[in-house]
């Protein structure tokens, strides 16, 4: 309510930046061990999947890489390059990379996200499919998905479930916050 009175906090894309990374990261670091439990006791699997709780590096690309696409609805194509830019940037920083080294796992991630995805263009959906084929979780289902390598639709419907709630709310962000591109 006071928001709205006074006007909406600005932001720069370093802080913006900053927000996102720290909040991203303190997420899947809480709630991965909760994954792990939440797919190896899925009924749609014959054999308990073998993830390790430690093993959170490729589901931190993947919701990283899936809350990057949503950003092109809620900014203006050069406003989303500089956001991208510092998010990726910063993540190089807590992953020891250069920002170069960084954008190719990023970018990596998100081809990867689209490929298994082809040839639909749900963001939320790839993400499930992305994180079913990065943990090789198709050995672990009946012979028939087994075989075909490809999630059942129940277990890609409870996936969608569990990484709708890794989704960055953009709108209530840019909500609460004006995005003002700095001078620098």
């Amino acid at each position: 309510m006071l928001a709205t009175l006074f006007g909406k906090k600005k932001l720069t894309e370093d802080k913006a930046a900053n927000i996102f990374v720290n909040s991203l990261i303190q997420v899947v670091e809480s709630s991965f061990p909760d994954i792990v439990d939440n797919i190896k006791s899925d009924g749609e699997f014959i054999e308990t999947p073998s993830i390790s709780t430690t093993d959170s590096d490729k589901f931190l690309m993947i919701v990283l890489a899936g809350n990057l696409k949503y950003l092109s609805r809620h900014l203006s194509a050069s406003e989303e390059i500089i956001l991208k830019g510092k998010i990726i940037e910063k993540f190089g920083i807590v992953y020891g990379l250069s920002y170069i080294d960084m954008k190719a796992i990023v970018d990596e991630y998100s081809d990867f996200i689209h490929r298994v995805n082809h040839p639909s263009r749900n963001t939320l959906y790839g993400m499930s499919k992305a994180v079913f084929f990065k943990y090789k979780l198709g050995q672990y289902q009946d012979e028939y998905f087994s075989q075909l390598n490809a999630p059942s639709p129940i277990l890609l419907k409870r996936m969608d479930n569990v990484m709708e709630n890794f989704l960055w709310d953009w709108d209530m962000f840019f909500d609460k916050y004006k995005f003002n591109l700095s001078d620098t």
